[in-house]
């Protein structure tokens, strides 16, 4: 491919988010949708991207930058349409002569196949477009084609007669076309229509009128889709979802319902991995062959490896690196915690800033105590440790390798290896009192 640069326009308000949170910046599978888009444009080999914001849009130039930090930034202010938005970010392209590829911020599903095939078109033609077909075209700009199927012009909706509106040959906004056209044609666009805008896609009728090529590139309509609102969010979101399940069973994974498994954008799952109803992947997370996260479980920012079994009702916490062969039951809690190979954790217990040895198994109910209120503390605990059920362990503090802890203790000294380790109060027992305490009440009643 040759050389590329994307801009990206993200200028819009989008008030019907009905948000605080900058449109482009919500989310989908964890992940901003401009990130998405951007993330697009890398994966094009874009070796310049250029955002163009709007006023008040320095959240949108902030997360960009965080994104990419060479990511150019343009300002569209006031906002006066798409080929103005365009024209905004021609400084930033200033001796760039290579190809140019025009995306939306707010259309985060496109697939890197179709935008390929997008900007390969304009090796035969001078500037292409992406088009869907639509059953129920609606509002949608028409492409409107020359007798070789090429593209003719391209009229807005407002702007279109009864028969162009019949068309359902729709344009998804987006397009490729060189630098050089773009700084010719720009300056030429006139707002002398229905919304008093410069439209962009007045553009392949300029290119059409010097004798240009127009290509016309189709993609399916759910790439094409923009989002506005909270339910396109969601349908987004959905999108996003079955494409993750659909990749991973391709690759391999064992998914029992795969629609209610949930996957970030970076979420990374090997072969032989089986993966029970009902789980949620934050991001960061990635599971090793041969391991299997039981239903209803959470997991984000962790490592789990081969052949570890994760849950039922598990959450595991940012900073958790669970051992090959490593047990995690149900109700368990991890928290930046190291778990050596075949340790055990079954049930019923929260492990905070923990190093666990291998093989060690710890009791149900068990709790390190790793916040003072202030600082947080490591418990570590050896190779082939035994902690017994409902102990307490106040961290900093060491258990030794193949020590045990007796049940409900709570231990605030390090334990020596190899030994068993007590602490709680002595059991006493008084026989027959509760019988005699029973008797003195109902005798003080009476």
């Amino acid at each position: 491919m040759t050389e590329l640069a994307c801009v990206i326009l993200a200028a819009g308000h989008g008030s019907r988010m009905k948000s605080t949170t900058p449109k482009v910046l919500h989310k989908i599978g964890h992940r901003p949708m401009l990130h998405h888009v951007m993330a697009l444009g890398k994966a094009l080999g874009a070796g310049r991207q250029v955002v163009v914001v709007g006023a008040g849009g320095e959240q949108v130039a902030e997360a960009a930058r965080s994104f990419d930090a060479d990511t150019a930034i343009a300002l569209q202010d006031p906002p006066q349409g798409t080929g103005h938005a365009v024209q905004m970010a021609l400084p930033a392209l200033e001796g760039f002569s290579g190809k140019v590829i025009i995306l939306y911020a707010d259309v985060p599903m496109l697939g890197v196949k179709s935008a390929k095939d997008l900007v390969n078109a304009t090796d035969e033609a001078d500037l292409a477009v992406l088009g869907f077909e639509a059953d129920n075209p609606g509002a949608y700009g028409r492409l409107l084609q020359t007798a070789d199927g090429n593209l003719d012009r391209i009229v807005e909706y407002k702007d279109a007669n009864e028969e162009e509106r019949a068309i359902t040959l729709c344009n998804a906004g987006l397009m490729a076309v060189s630098a050089d056209v773009l700084r010719k044609h720009l300056p030429q666009l006139s707002n002398d229509n229905a919304q008093g805008e410069y439209y962009l896609t007045d553009l392949p009728a300029m290119v059409r009128e010097e004798g240009g090529g127009c290509a016309i590139v189709r993609a399916e309509i759910e790439e094409t889709s923009g989002v506005n609102n909270r339910a396109e969010l969601a349908a987004a979101e959905n999108i996003f979802q079955q494409r993750a399940r659909q990749a991973a069973m391709l690759d391999g994974v064992t998914l029992r319902d795969p629609s209610s498994v949930y996957f970030a954008y970076d979420t990374v799952i090997a072969n032989d991995v089986t993966i029970a109803q009902n789980v949620v992947f934050g991001p960061g997370v990635v599971v090793e062959a041969g391991a299997r996260i039981e239903a209803f479980s959470h997991l984000e920012g962790c490592h789990v490896r081969s052949g570890a079994s994760v849950g039922p009702f598990a959450r595991i916490r940012p900073g958790s690196d669970l051992g090959e062969e490593v047990k995690v039951g149900n109700f368990v809690e991890t928290k930046k915690v190291k778990l050596g190979k075949g340790a055990k954790v079954s049930h019923l217990t929260y492990l905070g800033d923990a190093e666990i040895g291998p093989e060690a198994n710890i009791g149900a109910g068990t709790i390190t105590c790793n916040y003072d209120g202030f600082d947080k503390f490591i418990t570590r605990i050896g190779e082939g440790a035994f902690v017994g059920s409902n102990s307490s362990l106040v961290a900093p503090v060491n258990i030794g390798e193949g020590a045990y802890i007796g049940s409900g203790s709570v231990i605030t000294k390090d334990v020596p290896a190899n030994s068993l380790s007590v602490a709680r109060g002595r059991q006493i027992t008084k026989e027959n009192w509760a019988l005699s305490f029973r008797q003195k009440k109902i005798s003080d009643k009476e």
